[in-house]
């Protein structure tokens, strides 16, 4: 099914203030990652130093990004223990920090209280929401993608993100 919904870098590229991303799965399957998440599994682990093995074309975005003077976070509820796919998730991590994102993990059971929409989500300047949809497998629902700028829903995910970010670990103290 087409989607009439913008693409990532075209909502980033319009954002002017922040962009935040929440994410609530403990895995994901997707087709992109299957050959990295396996590789990993094999005992491959990227190296900060490295960096032509992991720096990516969406990491040159997120620094143009930033660059422009947008913040860009992400949050990763997360059930402990983790998932071997969180492990995997965290080990490389260090790759978006380096590209300017700000990273926090919540442990599930600390957001027990918390309201918080039924999918993953990017929220552009506090105004626009993109739903992420998987299947219960983790891979590319169809749609992949719902937009919304009603303003329930974005009050919504702005409060759900901020109580996450509130009380999440940094990246840096979160251990897996």
């Amino acid at each position: 099914m087409p989607s009439n919904v913008p693409d990532f870098r075209t909502l980033l590229r319009e954002t002017t203030k922040s962009a935040v991303h929440l994410e609530m799965r403990d895995q994901y399957s997707v087709a992109d990652e299957v050959d990295q998440f396996a590789a990993w599994k094999a005992g491959h682990r990227y190296c900060l130093e490295d960096r032509d093995e992991w720096w990516h074309p969406f990491h040159d975005f997120v620094v143009a990004t930033i660059a422009r003077g947008v913040t860009v976070r992400r949050a990763r509820i997360v059930s402990e223990p983790v998932t071997e796919y969180i492990r995997y998730e965290h080990s490389h991590t260090f790759t978006n920090i380096a590209a300017g994102e700000q990273i926090r993990w919540l442990p599930r059971a600390r957001a027990l209280d918390l309201a918080l929409p039924g999918a993953d989500f990017w929220l552009f300047d506090r105004r626009i929401v993109r739903f992420n949809l998987f299947t219960g497998d983790g891979e590319w629902a169809d749609p992949r993608n719902v937009m919304t700028q009603e303003p329930a829903t974005v009050e919504l995910c702005t409060k759900a993100f901020e109580a996450v970010w509130e009380r999440a670990v940094d990246h840096e103290k979160y251990t897996v």
